[in-house]
């Protein structure tokens, strides 16, 4: 049931009563940048449906080179389409998990305090097709019952070559795929790969959803 359409201001998954229709399981990769001055104003003016705000307008329009971050206003709209007991996986900007202001700030602290964030996995750079942007996916459960979250770095993994334009890509064999996926499972930590922390310990890192902030500092002494 593909539906080609503008997913924010005129989503196509409603009940008969037009209230946002709620999902056990939602998957979403989301544009990243997207001007979209023409309808902010009406986003913004929906306060329960996006709750942590919109990105400002940009004066002029840039296809080349967007600005507003539309990727915050598809969190919130995943989010507000869960069941009290759904999970979804999103596909976001790295950045994104160290923010220290604005829209994605505010977004970032309801899900520590509310506990629906329980994993983020940091990907290798030029992993997806159409993006050189570094991507993490982060992982949310509305029913709120995980003590950790599970952080994965697994940016230094994977194999490079070239894709059928000659540019440079990375891709992950089984064998990673198969360390990240049962990392994640058992939320184990591994040196350097992986930690398991408290929503405490993340709210005295400033809400930093950042593997490698939480990483032991190691210092070798040599002659």
């Amino acid at each position: 049931n593909v539906v080609q359409g503008n997913t924010l201001t005129e989503p196509s998954h409603k009940e008969s009563n037009g209230v946002l229709r709620k999902f056990d399981f939602i998957v979403s990769n989301p544009p990243f940048k997207l001007d979209f001055p023409e309808y902010r104003d009406t986003l913004a003016s929906d306060t329960i449906r996006f709750w942590a705000g919109v990105p400002n307008a940009v004066k002029k329009v840039d296809p080349m080179k967007p600005k507003m971050a539309i990727y915050t206003c598809f969190i919130q709209h995943v989010l507000n389409s869960l069941k009290p007991t759904g999970k979804a996986a999103i596909v976001i900007p790295t950045g994104f998990i160290t923010a220290k202001s604005g829209v994605e700030k505010r977004i970032l602290q309801r899900v520590v305090d509310e506990r629906w964030v329980y994993g983020v996995v940091s990907m290798p750079s030029n992993v997806f097709a159409t993006t050189g942007t570094n991507v993490s996916v982060i992982f949310f459960d509305k029913s709120a019952n995980h003590d950790k979250v599970i952080l994965i770095d697994a940016s230094k993994l994977g194999e490079e070559y070239k894709d059928a334009n000659g540019l440079k890509k990375v891709r992950l064999n089984d064998d990673e795929i198969e360390k990240i996926v049962g990392t994640f499972q058992r939320k184990e930590a591994v040196e350097d790969f992986s930690v398991a922390v408290t929503y405490e310990e993340i709210k005295e890192k400033g809400y930093s959803l950042s593997a490698g902030q939480y990483f032991d500092i190691k210092i070798d002494y040599v002659d």
